[in-house]
This record gives C-alpha cells, sequence and structure tokens, in this order.
C-alpha cells in the first residue's frame, strides 16, 4: 500500500488495523471459490459483506461467521449462478478491492435519476396503470423493481424525463406524479395504506424495497393465497447461558437468500454474532446467533413471534412465483406501459419484476400468474407472447439449484477449509476444517 506522504506511523498502524484482510482461495475445491473476510466488527458489517457477493449475482452456498469481542471473521463459499468457481480475475479484484473496504460502509453513487417509492395494495392490472401514468406524463423508466407478497406491493422506480433525459427537478411536475400515482395506489379501497415518494438519495434497491414492506408491515398481513409447499420455517430459542438468541431458518435454496435474512436482522438491529449456513441439494439451512444492538438477547414473546414473521416475509418476497418471462426489445417511449397492459388484459397478475435499460435495449423480467394468484395457464402466456412479439417475449425456466458436487468434496475434505467457531456447532458437533485460518475463540 502507497502512503500520503503527510501519513504518519500511528495513522498507518490504525488504517492497517482497521481494514479487512481479504484472502481469496481457489485451490480447496474444484467447484466453489472460498472468500475469508478478518474485520473489526460493527453493527451491518455482514450485510455489507454479503451484499458485495450478491450484487455480483454469485449464490453463497456456505458459509460460516464467527465474531469475537471487537473483531470478526467470515467465511463464504461461492460461485457463479451456473455453479462454477470464479476465475475471471477482473471479477476476483473486484471482491477483493470491495470487501476491504467494507469497514467504510458502503457507499450507492447517485444514478442521476429520480427515484419513485410505490407500496400499497396489489392487484391485477396496477403495475399497468403505474406505468401508463408515467408515460402520459413523459416520464421514461430506465429501472425499476417490483416485489408483491401477501398482497401488498413495493416498487422502486428510477425515471428520468423524457425531453431532457435529466433527472426530474421540476417541482410542479413532481407533485403531479406523486398525486397521479397515489390516486391509482389508492384504487377504491387502498384509501390509507398507499404510499408514495420522490427521492433524489442513492440506495441500495433490494435492500430499500426490503425497508419499504417492513414499514408497510407486510408481515402482519394474511396471504391471498395460501401456499402448502416450501414454506420456510423459522424457529427463534434464547441460550440463556450465553445471552444469545439462536435463530435457525429452513426453506428452499434460491439466489440471494442469505442477504435477504440478513438484510432484515440488520434492519431489525439485531447484531449476528455466529451463523452457520449450508446448503444440500435444492435446500438451505440458516443458523445464526444474534443479540440486539444494546447486547440483549430477544426478551419476550411477542418479540420472538415478530421476528419469525420478519423473517418469514424475508424470504417469501423475493421467491419465485409464476412463470419467468424475459423481455428484450428496443426501448421506446410507452414499451412498458404496452407490455403491462397486454399482460392485464389478459388476466395475467405481475408478482415481481425486475426493469432495466442496456443501451438503446429493454432487459426486463416478469414473474407472472392467474388473477388469483394460480400457475398461467400455457395458451394464454403464447398468446400474450404472439402479441408482443414471440421473438421479443420468451418463457424462462429458472435456474436449478445444484450442490452434488459440492457436497462429494465437502465429505471428502472436510467443511470449509478453515479452523471456524460457531457456537451452535461447537456444542452440536465441534466442527473444525483443514486449519486455512485460526479460531477466533
Amino acid at each position: 500500500m502507497e502512503w500520503p506522504a503527510c501519513t504518519d506511523e500511528y495513522e498507518k498502524l490504525v488504517i492497517r488495523m482497521s481494514t479487512p484482510r481479504v484472502v481469496i482461495d481457489n485451490s480447496v475445491f474444484s467447484s466453489a471459490t472460498l472468500v475469508k473476510v478478518d474485520s473489526a466488527r460493527r453493527h451491518g458489517i455482514l450485510l455489507d459483506a454479503v451484499q458485495v457477493l450478491t450484487d455480483l449475482d454469485l449464490s453463497i452456498k456456505k458459509a460460516y461467521i464467527s465474531a469475537d469481542g471487537k473483531w470478526c471473521m467470515d467465511v463464504f463459499h461461492v460461485t457463479d449462478q451456473n455453479g462454477n468457481k470464479i476465475t475471471d480475475e477482473k471479477v476476483l479484484k473486484y471482491i477483493e478491492q470491495s470487501l476491504g473496504n467494507i469497514q467504510y460502509g458502503r457507499t450507492n453513487s447517485s444514478k442521476g435519476l429520480t427515484a419513485l417509492e410505490l407500496t400499497g395494495t396489489d392487484r391485477v392490472g396496477l403495475l399497468s396503470e403505474v406505468f401508463a401514468v408515467l408515460a402520459d406524463l413523459q416520464c421514461d423508466v430506465v429501472e425499476a423493481k417490483v416485489w408483491t407478497h401477501n398482497g401488498r406491493i413495493a416498487s422502486l422506480i428510477y425515471v428520468k424525463d423524457s425531453s431532457s433525459g435529466s433527472t426530474i427537478e421540476d417541482s410542479q411536475k413532481i407533485k403531479k406524479i406523486e398525486l397521479r400515482l397515489r390516486n391509482v395506489l389508492k384504487g377504491d379501497n387502498d384509501i390509507r395504506s398507499a404510499n408514495i415518494s420522490v427521492s433524489m438519495a442513492a440506495m441500495h434497491t433490494e435492500r430499500r424495497l426490503h425497508q419499504m414492506m417492513f414499514r408497510d408491515r407486510d408481515y402482519e398481513r394474511t396471504p391471498i393465497l395460501e401456499v402448502t409447499s416450501d414454506n420456510p420455517v423459522v424457529t427463534v430459542q434464547n441460550w440463556a447461558g450465553r445471552g444469545y438468541s439462536v435463530v435457525n431458518v429452513q426453506c428452499k435454496d434460491r439466489t440471494k437468500l442469505l442477504f435477504d435474512v440478513v438484510c432484515n436482522l440488520t434492519d431489525m438491529e439485531y447484531d449476528v454474532f455466529h451463523a452457520t449456513i449450508n446448503t444440500n441439494d435444492d435446500r438451505a439451512y440458516l443458523e445464526f446467533y444474534i443479540r440486539h444492538k444494546d447486547g440483549s438477547p430477544i426478551s419476550s414473546e411477542p418479540e420472538r413471534q415478530r421476528v419469525i414473521q420478519c423473517l418469514k416475509a424475508a424470504v417469501e418476497r423475493r421467491a419465485s412465483e409464476g412463470v419467468r418471462l424475459e423481455l428484450c426489445k428496443e426501448d421506446r417511449q410507452g414499451l412498458l406501459a404496452e407490455v403491462m397492459r397486454t399482460f392485464r388484459e389478459n388476466g395475467l397478475n405481475v408478482t415481481r419484476a425486475e426493469i432495466s435499460t442496456v443501451g438503446n435495449m429493454a432487459t426486463n423480467v416478469f414473474y407472472v400468474t392467474d388473477a388469483i394468484g394460480n400457475p398461467a395457464d400455457s395458451k394464454i402466456i403464447e398468446c400474450v407472447r404472439q402479441k408482443i412479439g414471440l421473438s421479443y417475449l420468451e418463457v424462462k425456466e429458472l435456474p436449478l439449484v445444484n450442490h452434488q458436487e459440492m457436497q462429494r468434496e465437502d465429505q471428502a475434505v472436510g467443511i470449509g477449509g478453515a479452523v471456524l467457531f460457531s457456537i451452535g456447532s461447537l456444542v452440536k458437533r465441534n466442527l473444525y476444517s483443514l486449519g486455512l485460518i485460526k479460531s477466533c475463540s
């Protein structure tokens, strides 16, 4: 590291001590890249580390977290979405540099766009009306993400002015956008809970969506359609002797699962001291030892139930429901509104959406069901594709989660590539690995 000329030895020592030490190893497993981070502990630092990895669309197959005093040690087993190791040197360098800077907190650079935050009651055709209003008000949608859960919808939409191509700064136009979108969200029966806000601030989209749905208290609402399979199982118990609350989550594995759970624990102001994350076939098993920011464990039954409800909601919000449709077409004003109107006219409900613009191309992903949440009829899907364009709108299968090769390697060489300290594992099965790193105990 090169130091500025004015940096004295004490400042160098402080910087060295506070800068996380990152080690990336591709030699331990043939099917996973090992990422180890040693850093000073602070509230939210685990979320920042997980965010770095998930923002690159990497899958975290296993993880071991341990904190001792003011220091913490995180070990992640990561692959790309196809289950392969990370071998691109540029990506590896970016991971190392980004994780090395997490001690100073994650920042989000401004996109030069106007952010619209919407929450309200979900219904068929709502997004069609939202995007029609934006098109009518000369707002180009550059990027957006939409989540639905328990009959509620949260959306973060980034727009620019159609004529100037820049941020919308006209206060009168902003007021008009807010008024018309609020009226759309209210509909006939959502006078109280419909909410819209406009912001110029930079933010992490998915973390903000979790915060919006948490504020909307989606976790307290009754699902419109009860699903009996693949529901997450969450348990919370106190370990009085150690002063921890032990949280266990079992559910179907999927992309960004760890981020969603840790994000909600962080936003509920809990610190994770120890954790073990494991995956087996298509199942995920997450165990956390947590305390409140003030150092206390969960202290009441209502608080315990709230944590269970919130973590179930965190898992379910991004769970993919319905058929995945991918649209790739040259972007133009009103395109998104037309696509959504076609969905609405054919009785399709969008349960989740990811809207993006790359150059002059719109690349969008939609998850659709019928009007009451059941699987959409394949004939209707084909009818919609014909109207939009068979070559533009395609049906895509969800990526498969495959852990068999990693399981075989774990059985052959042990877990983690490190001597790792997890209190629960220590009590239950005394987990130690190959000694690449030292325990914090």
